[in-house]
C-alpha cells in the first residue's frame, strides 16, 4: 500500500472541500483543518474608526479583518508573500474574479521551472488558467488607488497549510473557503486599508 504524505492528504482534502462548496453540496463553507486554529476564521472584538464593510489587512499579524458594527470584525488568517509586505495604504476593490488566471513573472518561473510545462496562451498573455491547481486559488480581489493598479491582491491558495506564515511569493493568501466568503461579502468599490509592516 503506498504511503500518502501529510501534505498530499491535506491538499487533497482541501481540494475536495472547495469542489463541494463550489458545487453547492455544502450549505456553509467549512474551515480547512490544515490551518493553525489561531488563524481560522472567527468573529472578534476589533476597535477601529473604519466603517462597517471596510477590509483591514495587517500583514505583520497575518490577519485580515472585515469590519462589522459594534466594535466587531470577522477575522481571517492570511499568509503573506513578498509582494504583500511591499505596499501599504488605502485602496478600493476594483475587480473581483472567480478562479482567476495567474501570470507568473520570469523571476517566479526561474525559481519554479516545473511551472513552464503548465503555461498556456491566455487572454492576457502566457499564464496558468484558473482552477483548483492554480496558486491564486478560488477567488481574487484586485486593489486599485484611483485609476492605478497597486498590483496588490487578496487571493485564495491551494496551500492552506501556509496560512499564518510568510511565503516566498504572492500578496495576501487566504484559504479558498475564506476567500470565497470574503468575495461574496465585499462588493466592487469596498475600501481596503493595508497597514504597514516592519517586514521588508
Amino acid at each position: 500500500m503506498p504511503i500518502v504524505s501529510r501534505r498530499r492528504l491535506i491538499s487533497g482534502a482541501s481540494a475536495i472541500g472547495v469542489s463541494w462548496a463550489v458545487a453547492g453540496c455544502a450549505s456553509t463553507l467549512t474551515q480547512s483543518m490544515a490551518v493553525d486554529p489561531a488563524y481560522r476564521r472567527k468573529e472578534v472584538g476589533y476597535a477601529t474608526r473604519e466603517a462597517r464593510g471596510t477590509i483591514v489587512v495587517d500583514p505583520g499579524e497575518h490577519h485580515l479583518y472585515l469590519v462589522q458594527e459594534g466594535g466587531r470584525a470577522q477575522r481571517y488568517g492570511v499568509a503573506v508573500g513578498g509582494e504583500g509586505f511591499g505596499w501599504s495604504g488605502v485602496s478600493r476593490i476594483h475587480d473581483k474574479q472567480e478562479w482567476p488566471d495567474w501570470y507568473p513573472t520570469n523571476d517566479i518561473l526561474q525559481r519554479r521551472p516545473e511551472l513552464k510545462t503548465a503555461i498556456k496562451e491566455l487572454p492576457s498573455g502566457l499564464g496558468l488558467p484558473g482552477g483548483p491547481d492554480n496558486p491564486l486559488g478560488a477567488r481574487a480581489l484586485y486593489l486599485w488607488q484611483e485609476n492605478r493598479d497597486t498590483l496588490y491582491r487578496i487571493h485564495g491558495t491551494n496551500e492552506p497549510w501556509t496560512i499564518g506564515s510568510n511565503v516566498s511569493a504572492g500578496c495576501i493568501r487566504m484559504t479558498n473557503e475564506d476567500v470565497i466568503e470574503l468575495y461574496e461579502r465585499t462588493p466592487i468599490g469596498t475600501k481596503v486599508v493595508v497597514l504597514p509592516s516592519s517586514v521588508s
